[in-house]
């Protein structure tokens, strides 16, 4: 799947922050897919929690992009203002995940196979 290859994924994601005021800190890793395929992921750093974020491509039936949140053993307590500020983190990795679905339904309906 070529929509999930580093470089693809870095380019769509610099177009996003780009766009926008925020996302400076979200940045795509390099993952090896079961193809052998240079593939990335797309991690979402978060300055008001510990909690690793990352948006995950489509898999199995399942056509949507998802934002993922891996466990944490500790509790986190959050002032009002710092609540306010993950929301507005969360709102960030919300958009993403949006904007990677919509161009990946694009890429694939643009490619020769579609």
């Amino acid at each position: 799947m070529p929509y999930r290859s580093r470089e693809t994924l870095q380019l769509w994601l610099d177009e996003f922050v780009a766009a926008r005021q925020d996302g400076d800190l979200i940045k795509v890793v390099i993952q090896d897919d079961s193809w052998g395929d240079d593939g990335g992921l797309v991690v979402v750093p978060l300055r008001n929690a510990s909690t690793t974020v990352y948006v995950r491509p489509p898999m199995n039936e399942d056509a949507r992009w998802r934002v993922v949140f891996e466990p944490q053993l500790d509790e986190v307590a959050l002032s009002a203002e710092e609540t306010a500020a993950l929301v507005a983190e969360l709102g960030t990795a919300a958009d993403l995940c949006g904007y990677l679905e919509v161009r990946s339904v694009a890429h694939i309906e643009a490619s020769p196979t579609a």
